[in-house]
């Protein structure tokens, strides 16, 4: 079954079998681009222009262990059964129309995202021409020029990461060196924070918020890795790199120009050939954007209408879409939305750790499957106490200003999910069956 998948269709419906499975390296890269984008940049500028060097160091490491933990667990279930996150959900707690409803709410936030980071590619690359092109007309190249890409599916992804990874990081590279060769580094890290004072537990839930849907999806890459530890050393190695690595440097920078503004930093520390690349960089994060959404709408047209639909062509469809939204830029007024989607996406990652791995009310049909290459041939339609915790979770998150939204949602959801399914999981299982 899962051998059957044609490359643009990029096993959406199926596990993805051993021999797809990739080198830990070329998964790492992915990872990397998807940490390594210009939004984190902007991160590490925002921390470096409201903390010192190590304010901003210790808010970075609270937010990163945060999203290593969510990301190896769920990544480990998802290399485990070769399933991408919205269709391992139909067996871990969300059911058929659970999945896809979280098919849809990721989908719907990314093809937000991949419209906002389309404009600042399409800008980029207007002003780089000197306005020849004009907007409109860049948003519609660039928004296809990825759409093509990622039709072609998860390798396709790798290769643009081979070539944008290495450009985004010597730019960076290079733009340290410039700063430091005009200060010190014992200068940088001991001054004080150039702009107004940015709390710890602040900082700290921009860090983790800013990649949780990063997180929740990490089944995504890690269903091509070919073992556990490779999605430990892939989430691992992507987070010191992605987060600290790429958060300090633009710290440090920040400091230097005494600026937030990431396009002035990198104009003064690297040059418009550097702006120019690290904006062409924004393409290796907006192909995961666009890959994954097509994974979830997949998905949802599969459990809701029982169509299985190509993904090659529902990426083509949702490309053009968000491009056509860039164009038109009613995405600006779109942000709003996708910060809400920051607390309500991590619930479903606490309620699929809770099933997946400690109430494990689907693992032994997952297990009698895998060794087939299928999939379990029946899944629950939707769980009640799903929904509540889903809902509670998000309140958590919403409402209550204590600690890191972000994190606040996820563990509400999954206490609130493992309560309930102790005190009515018999009776749910039983009409289950």
């Amino acid at each position: 079954m899962a051998g059957n998948s044609n490359m643009a269709d990029d096993f959406s419906l199926t596990r993805v079998p051993e021999g797809a499975r990739l080198p830990m390296w070329e998964v790492l890269l992915v990872r990397i681009g998807a940490l390594t984008a210009l939004s984190q940049f902007m991160l590490g500028a925002a921390l470096g222009y409201g903390m010192t060097f190590w304010e901003a160091f210790w808010a970075t490491m609270l937010g990163s262990v945060i999203l290593e933990i969510v990301s190896l667990l769920i990544g480990i279930a998802g290399v485990r059964e070769g399933l991408s996150t919205s269709l391992l959900a139909r067996w871990t707690g969300f059911g058929k129309y659970g999945s896809s409803i979280i098919g849809a709410v990721i989908a719907i936030g990314l093809i937000g995202w991949f419209g906002v980071q389309n404009s600042v590619f399409a800008k980029g690359l207007d002003g780089a021409l000197g306005g020849a092109l004009g907007f409109p007309l860049a948003a519609t190249l660039t928004g296809l020029f990825v759409t093509a890409i990622v039709i072609f599916g998860f390798k396709w992804l790798s290769w643009t990461a081979k070539i944008a990874v290495p450009g985004f990081l010597a730019v960076i590279g290079y733009g340290i060196y410039n700063v430091l060769h005009s200060h010190s580094l014992g200068e940088l890290v001991a001054s004080p924070a150039p702009g107004p004072h940015l709390s710890l537990g602040m900082a700290a839930t921009m860090v983790a918020g800013g990649f949780m849907i990063g997180a929740v999806i990490t089944p995504d890459m890690s269903r091509y890795c070919r073992n556990s530890k490779d999605v430990f050393w892939m989430t691992l190695i992507g987070t010191l790199v992605g987060e600290l690595g790429v958060n300090m440097i633009a710290v440090l920078m920040a400091h230097a120009v005494k600026s937030a503004d990431v396009v002035d930093i990198i104009l003064q520390t690297a040059g418009w050939l550097g702006a120019a690349i690290v904006i062409f960089a924004t393409v290796k994060i907006n192909d995961l954007n666009l890959y994954s959404s097509s994974l979830g709408i997949t998905n949802l047209l599969d459990s809701v209408f029982n169509k299985k639909v190509n993904r090659g062509l529902i990426t083509l469809i949702i490309g053009v879409v968000g491009t056509l939204l860039s164009v038109l830029g009613i995405l600006d007024k779109f942000v709003n939305f996708l910060t809400f989607l920051g607390v309500w996406i991590p619930p479903i990652g606490g309620i699929m750790v809770v099933d997946y791995f400690i109430l494990k009310r689907s693992r032994k049909v997952l297990d009698e499957t895998r060794l087939q290459g299928t999939l379990p041939a029946e899944s629950e339609n939707l769980n009640p106490v799903t929904v509540a915790a889903w809902v509670l979770g998000f309140t958590a998150g919403y409402f209550f200003e204590i600690g890191i939204p972000s994190l606040n949602s996820l563990l509400a959801s999954g206490i609130v999910y493992y309560v309930g399914m102790k005190l009515f999981g018999a009776v749910i299982d039983r009409k289950r069956e």
